[in-house]
């Protein structure tokens, strides 16, 4: 042990002295390799060891102590921060794994972090990956059932990158492999869902993939259910969207859905066909965007379902400004016919610009001076349809949007 802590002091400690305070990691190497270790007697007081050693903050410690209030010493948990350091994990990575999965200093190095580390080298991982996996996995490192995981998932992810990804937001490697991990994937397989597809509900939190089979099946008869079939383009959105929800909530949001759209069956049905997410959006949420789009610009109820992205986009971000921007245009007789809210609300805000702005001051030889003017002119008309709050936030975004817009033509 002692070799390898002055192995890590050697990379870790400048060659010269330093003036600064070393942090609560160095300090711990350079102290233990020369120092006793507090015999089991005196006690190991976990709390004042995570802020001071790992560099947790007083609540973050607090909240992690009573993991490791069977330990009697700081000897395990330091040969652990020594092995992580090894690794290549900086201080602030340590504390970042320590205050997540705290369970991790009471890993035994040569039994079980040593080996893990070695087995995932023999997969292929750099040791820079694998310090990213150690600090994504957490406490799921110290068990040896993760090379099994791993052997598993790198084929179904493709890659490593895409696998560490995938970690990023969820638990992947946390899943019973065996009961819950291969059954779903055969299941979903089945149901027509490739490998891309699959690996990609791994990366959404929380994960479809770590529910059991047999609320997966129930998930995908609620989605057959509500029009979307296995082996559909949306099939794996849609069983996104009801995979958590109980049947009671499902049938609520399907309520509110023909109450604030007055959508028939059919045409929910239809809605929820193109645009799976539709269930996953809150009531309040939802209410502002049908007064808007029914109320405002006159769309009709069925035309919605058609097109029930525009649903889901931003209302103040997007919808009004562009709506606004539009009827300026339309207004001032600036444009050449109108076009379908779908096209103006789905096109891509550099498409959305060229087509809008640019094109019509090069068709009708307008200066960007005028425009601006006509900007500035519109930004009172909006102000005066509104009531004051909405108003003064709704002018600031239109008036943005269209200064920037035509400041790039």
């Amino acid at each position: 042990m002692l070799r390898l802590r002055s192995s890590i002091l050697a990379r870790l400690l400048p060659s010269s002295p330093a003036t600064s305070p070393a942090p609560p990691l160095r300090r711990l190497l350079s102290v233990s390799a020369v120092a006793p270790a507090i015999s089991p007697s005196a006690g190991f007081a976990a709390e004042d060891y995570l802020v001071a050693t790992c560099g947790l903050t007083r609540p973050q410690a607090l909240k992690a102590s009573p993991k490791l209030s069977h330990l009697k010493s700081p000897t395990n948990p330091d040969a652990v921060l020594a092995f992580l350091a090894g690794l290549g994990l900086s201080a602030a990575d340590v504390a970042a794994v320590v205050a997540k999965a705290p369970q991790l200093l009471c890993a035994k190095v040569e039994k079980t972090l040593a080996p893990n580390v070695a087995a995932v080298t023999g997969l292929g991982l750099s040791r820079p990956e694998i310090a990213r996996l150690v600090s994504l996995a957490g406490a799921t490192f110290r068990c040896r059932s993760i090379i099994s995981g791993l052997q598993y998932c790198l084929p179904l992810f493709g890659s490593s990158e895409n696998l560490l990804r995938a970690l990023k937001s969820g638990s992947v490697l946390g899943s019973d492999l065996e009961r819950v991990v291969k059954p779903n994937v055969t299941f979903l397989q089945e149901c027509g869902l490739g490998v891309c597809d699959i690996a990609k509900l791994y990366v959404i939190r929380p994960s479809p993939l770590s529910i059991s089979t047999e609320r997966i099946r129930a998930a995908v008869a609620c989605a057959e259910g509500l029009g979307v079939p296995r082996g559909s383009q949306m099939f794996r959105h849609a069983l996104q969207a009801v995979a958590f929800l109980s049947e009671e909530k499902v049938a609520a949001k399907v309520e509110h859905l023909k109450k604030a759209f007055r959508w028939s069956d059919a045409e929910v049905g239809i809605a929820f066909s193109k645009a799976p997410s539709l269930l996953m959006r809150a009531k309040e949420s939802l209410q502002p965007r049908s007064e808007f789009l029914i109320n405002e610009v006159g769309l009709q109820p069925a035309y919605i379902a058609q097109q029930p992205a525009i649903v889901c986009y931003s209302l103040e971000g997007r919808l009004r400004p562009r709506y606004h921007v539009v009827k300026f245009l339309k207004e001032n007789g600036l444009l050449m016919r109108d076009p379908s809210y779908s096209t103006v609300f789905k096109e891509a805000e550099k498409v959305f610009r060229e087509k809008f702005i640019c094109l019509t001051r090069k068709l009708h030889h307008i200066s960007k001076k005028t425009m601006m003017l006509l900007v500035k002119g519109n930004c009172r008309l909006i102000s005066d349809s509104h009531e004051p709050r909405t108003g003064y936030d709704l002018v600031v975004r239109c008036c943005m949007t269209l200064r920037c817009w035509v400041g790039r033509c």
